[in-house]
């Protein structure tokens, strides 16, 4: 009997261990797209909470950087609470926000002066958790500090999303180097979807998955976020009708 209680206590004292060390790990969930053939390329049916997702644009220029910061909007728009989005450039678009689903009173903006206190602010905010999303933009994302950044994900279970940003063209290489993230995008601007009459279409857009853990690099032409931050398979992709327009740096 004596000896049945010592391994009773021996077994509770190497749990609490092992949820110290972090080896114990927070039930796993998922942020389905909704589109099939894209949740069927991502390991358990969509983006996984608990982990950094990287998202850049297909090219050095605002166009397609802002389609990634939207593409990175309609993903936190379908989560569940307040997203805390961190930056050090203050010209977010507000309203280009919330015509994807992502209202300003769900977002607690943390505006640094600095990208290092950037990437502070993003993993206080990781760590924290209770959070819907996590968002930081980010001009560089060393291995380290991608590392430290994943860790504090899995530690809340929170999903964190990094929108690369660059100032100038030499800074996208940094892009091609590896991170701990998840999965990594690739966001480029398309022509818009042709329409019946003079006017402009649905926006469209070429969502490259560069990278995801246990599973295969796709290329997805999809029409661009809507009211709720739902993404579809464009129209008229994978018939050839279109010539898509690839990014001229690679991963």
């Amino acid at each position: 009997m004596a000896q049945t209680g010592a391994n009773s206590i021996i077994s509770d004292l190497r749990d609490r261990i092992r949820h110290l060390d972090g080896a114990i790990a927070r039930p796993k969930s998922i942020l389905p797209f909704g589109v099939a053939k894209i949740d069927a390329h991502l390991p358990g049916g969509g983006l996984a909470y608990g982990a950094v997702h990287e998202f850049a644009g297909g090219g050095s220029g605002a166009v397609d950087g802002a389609a990634a910061a939207l593409f990175v909007a309609g993903v936190a728009a379908r989560t569940k609470g307040k997203v805390v989005w961190c930056l050090a450039r203050p010209d977010l678009f507000a309203p280009a926000l919330a015509q994807v689903g992502l209202h300003p009173d769900r977002i607690v903006f943390v505006e640094a002066i600095r990208e290092e206190y950037v990437l502070d602010a993003f993993e206080e905010a990781l760590r924290f958790g209770g959070l819907a999303a996590v968002v930081a933009e980010l001009v560089r994302l060393p291995m380290v500090a991608s590392r430290r950044l994943q860790l504090a994900a899995e530690s809340s279970g929170t999903i964190g999303l990094v929108i690369r940003r660059w100032r100038r063209q030499t800074e996208a290489g940094d892009f091609g180097h590896p991170t701990a993230a998840a999965t990594r995008w690739r966001i480029s601007v398309l022509p818009s979807d042709p329409l019946p009459v003079p006017g402009i279409g649905r926006a469209r857009w070429l969502a490259e998955l560069i990278r995801v853990k246990a599973g295969e690099s796709a290329d997805f032409e999809i029409g661009a976020c809507d009211a709720q931050g739902r993404i579809s398979l464009s129209s008229d992709a994978g018939n050839g009708s279109d010539q898509t327009r690839r990014s001229v740096h690679t991963a």
